[in-house]
Order: C-alpha cells, then structure tokens, then sequence
C-alpha cells in the first residue's frame, strides 16, 4: 500500500513538471545551448582568426611557461622514453579569457537589442492606448453644457 505522502509527493511533482515555468525552464535551456554553439562559432571562426591575422596564430594554446625540465619519465608503448616537463599553460588560459571576453560582447549585444526591441514596443503600446481614448467632448458640447447647468441653476 502506497504511503500518502507518497501519493501527494507524486502529485505535487506531476503539476511541478506541467507548470507553465518547468516548460519556459526546458526552453531556455535548450535555447541556451544553442546559442552557446553559436557564440563557439563566432568565437573560433571569426575572431579567432582575426587574433590569428594579427599575432600570426590562430590561438594561443602553445604559449607555455616550463617550471622545470624532467619532472617526469613516461615509457610509451614501442618501448621508447617521453619526459614531461612541469609547465604552465598560459596560453590555454589566455584562449578562455579571450572566449569570455567575446561571449560577454555577444551577450550584451543580444541584451542590448533585445531591450531596445522592447522599449519600442511600450512606447507603440502606449501610443496605440493613447490613440484608442475616446476624445473629450468638443467645446460646443462643454459650452452646451455649462448654459444648461446655469440655467438649472436659476
């Protein structure tokens, strides 16, 4: 026999997952994804290559400092001999920097426009909500009603 908690634990989780928010949630992410292999692109294809045309590399990944020479031995699999060598990987982290640095501009970019995008639209929203108030009544009809009401009055 089930628990009742159980039951309503189930329940709770069913209308969780069929909320309006669960689905926007999925969206985003998948949306996220997407642009995220479009940033990538941008990045890697475009100015990367622009890095490349100045500093005469497409990345940096070789930029390296050696702490010290022969920190290890490895035997390879045909019997020869590699040594490793302890080395800071500057230009690896150079590369995620530039990564970063351009998503951040991209980001901003599509920000940027998209609250601009928004900004029209209030201002068409609350022009069209201006237009669509009825027109006062003209000065005919104030000057109608003001002789009616001193009229009333005496």
């Amino acid at each position: 026999m089930a628990d009742p908690k159980s039951k309503g634990l189930i329940k709770e989780f069913r209308e969780f997952i069929a909320s309006g928010n669960m689905i926007e949630l999925a969206v985003a992410v998948i949306l996220a994804g997407a642009v995220g292999v479009v940033i990538k692109t941008f990045t890697d294809g475009i100015m990367m290559q622009i890095v490349a045309a100045v500093f005469g590399k497409p990345d940096f990944n070789d930029v390296t400092i050696t702490l010290r020479h022969n920190v290890e031995t490895v035997k390879n699999a045909d019997g020869t001999t590699t040594s490793k060598d302890a080395v800071l990987q500057i230009g690896t982290f150079i590369n995620a920097l530039i990564s970063l640095v351009l998503t951040g501009l991209v980001l901003f970019a599509i920000v940027k426009a998209y609250n601009r995008l928004k900004r029209r639209q209030a201002v068409a929203e609350a022009v069209e909500e201006v237009m669509a108030e009825p027109a006062g009544p003209t000065e005919i009809e104030l000057l109608t009603e003001i002789r009616d009401a001193l009229k009333a009055r005496s």
